[in-house]
């Protein structure tokens, strides 16, 4: 959501972010709608007006003038009654294409059409070095009796999956570890509910155009929330903060669910593409300043690199062109963990910084040491989810034996423990 006097300002360049970030909107149409929707409000606006100024003629009028005030009343009431439907017609459709029109992307950001139009910034860690043919993450996880998914899939339903045994105290130790990290850096820590209200997902951008990958509850009206960031952005819905007490920052560390929905026959195997999933977010609401947004949007790629290198992992950094960056991001970096088995790097985290897009459609603003109210800017970045991290991590940790070693930084999270998996005979 953008302000209506910068869209009507900036017509060409909001025309310019819609073509580059794909969004099927006409936004001449759009600004018509919007100069009809005023002017049925100037004309009920008015007829209340009338109204109001019968009702006080009422007061010390003649019989023949109440009479006359009474049917003009009358009159007027018929006019509201036939111009309101067309009035929350015109309203709603006006509304929901406002919640289409995207934010500006930064001028940094690359341009393109799709995730092939992504620039690789750099690469990191220590690619493995085997002396042997690595085996695939099912592999491994089949090897250990790690996991569980043929019976799993018959009770759940397809893309389900059970980790076993050393596989539930590693995924645990991986969200502990990112968890530590997180609050050594200040972070306010929480546990997020996974239901959310329909207006929680519209706030965050994640509706109306992403309906089809999130889970309804329809006989409670509520849904299942694909990352912690729909709750924390309206944690402060409606409130009006201190710009001394900003930035907030929080991690929500919570069950997600996605439909996945498009993603058939496509990296469907294993633990990548899940319904259900454990995922800590980061999440800063910073004051409405570019500069500031710039420092906490690198201040996040960072943590979540830091993490990364704790799991010893190799990976890469692309920032994502502005046909892939989504409606609400103005600039958005993906970091993307080695695959040994795939020969490529895959996502694992995404950093959106969101300028006060977010910001508009849940009302959060702060009041500024000037006095002035001012919407807050918004950014958020994986800190870990799993289980997809821990494709790479089995992969890339393997040894011949199929067995895993253990980064130096997960082995207080797993007792001490150096490697994990069974021996050649079949002992742990």
């Amino acid at each position: 959501m953008l302000d209506m006097a910068f869209i009507k300002r900036e017509t060409s360049r909001v025309k310019e972010a819609i073509e580059a970030k794909g969004i099927d909107l006409d936004l001449d149409y759009f600004l018509a709608l919007h100069k009809k929707l005023n002017t049925l409000k100037g004309q009920m606006d008015t007829l209340r007006a009338s109204r109001n100024e019968g009702a006080r003629k009422m007061k010390g009028a003649s019989p023949e003038e109440s009479k006359a005030l009474v049917e003009e009343g009358r009159r007027i009431k018929g006019k509201m009654e036939a111009l309101g439907p067309e009035l929350e017609k015109v309203e709603a459709e006006f509304r929901g294409l406002s919640h289409l029109i995207p934010a500006m992307p930064s001028p940094s950001a690359p341009v393109g059409r799709d995730a092939g139009d992504n620039v690789e910034l750099r690469r990191g860690g220590r690619m493995p070095n085997f002396s042997f043919e690595p085996l695939d993450h099912m592999t491994i996880l089949a090897k250990n009796d790690w996991a569980e998914f043929e019976r799993t899939a018959e009770v759940c339903g397809s893309r389900s999956y059970a980790l076993k045994n050393e596989m539930l105290f590693l995924e645990m130790g991986i969200h502990r570890l990112a968890l530590h990290i997180l609050r050594a850096k200040k972070m306010e820590l929480l546990t997020i509910p996974s239901l959310v209200r329909r207006k929680a997902l519209v706030g965050t951008g994640h509706f109306p155009t992403g309906e089809d990958q999130v889970y309804r509850l329809e006989e409670n009206d509520v849904y299942l929330s694909g990352t912690a960031e729909v709750q924390l952005n309206s944690l402060h819905a409606g409130e009006v903060l201190r710009e001394q007490d900003l930035p907030l920052l929080y991690a929500g560390h919570a069950p997600c669910f996605r439909r996945e929905a498009g993603s058939y026959g496509k990296d469907v195997r294993g633990l990548v593409r899940v319904h259900q999933f454990l995922k800590t977010e980061m999440y800063i609401i910073c004051r409405n300043d570019p500069a500031e947004s710039e420092r906490w949007h690198q201040w996040l790629l960072d943590t979540s690199l830091e993490i990364v290198d704790a799991l010893e992992l190799p990976y890469r950094v692309v920032e994502c062109c502005t046909g892939d960056m989504g409606p609400g991001k103005v600039r958005m970096y993906d970091v993307e963990c080695w695959i040994p088995s795939e020969g490529a790097y895959r996502e694992t985290h995404s950093c959106s910084a969101l300028g006060d897009w977010q910001a508009r459609r849940t009302n959060l603003r702060y009041r500024g040491l000037d006095g002035k109210i001012h919407y807050a800017h918004t950014l958020n970045n994986t800190a870990v989810a799993t289980p997809r991290i821990m494709v790479s991590l089995l992969e890339c940790h393997q040894q011949e034996d199929g067995r895993l070693n253990l980064p130096v930084a997960l082995r207080a999270q797993m007792g001490g423990e150096t490697i994990l998996g069974r021996e050649k005979n079949g002992k742990e």
